[in-house]
């Protein structure tokens, strides 16, 4: 079965990646690494999933959630830039930033919600390094943010 197939079947579906907010674009290929900017959790309507802090405003099973529709989204600009995701040969490293109250102290739990969907998408190959960190504020006050490395088949 292949990735889309996947999505498919677990009632995801990839908008057209949005335009970068500032200087920079989406993806940039090295060798066989997509480095893919960081994603907000946006909706295909534009809107942003769970805006405010987490610990605060936004529950953890929310950031969870955001952090989850934030990796669909770097899929969306991995398929733009390679053309199918089945082409994705490894998840290399995912940057999760968490906009949380100073208190918060559990990142890590936000971040599986981008974590758990890349497993379940691509099993081993899935499994990756990460970093889950809290920030301060995120763009359009965005509960989470994500970055990610991936390996692609030439």
């Amino acid at each position: 079965m292949t990735i889309e197939q996947k999505l498919s079947q677990m009632g995801i579906t990839l908008a057209a990646p949005a335009a970068p907010l500032a200087n920079f674009v989406s993806t940039v290929r090295t060798g066989n690494l997509l480095f893919v900017a960081g994603h907000l959790p946006r909706m295909p309507d534009g809107s942003v999933l769970n805006k405010g802090k987490v610990g605060r405003e936004v529950s953890v099973q929310e950031g969870y959630a955001a952090a989850r529709q934030a990796a669909v989204n770097c899929l969306a600009s991995i398929k733009a830039a390679v053309g199918d995701l089945d082409k994705v040969s490894r998840v290399v490293k995912l940057l999760v930033m968490v906009n949380a109250d100073p208190e918060f102290d559990q990142h890590f739990v936000v971040a599986n919600g981008a974590s758990d969907l890349l497993v379940e998408l691509y099993g081993a190959q899935g499994r990756h390094a990460r970093s889950a960190v809290g920030m301060g504020g995120l763009p359009r006050g965005s509960c989470v943010e994500v970055e990610m490395v991936v390996e692609v088949a030439t």
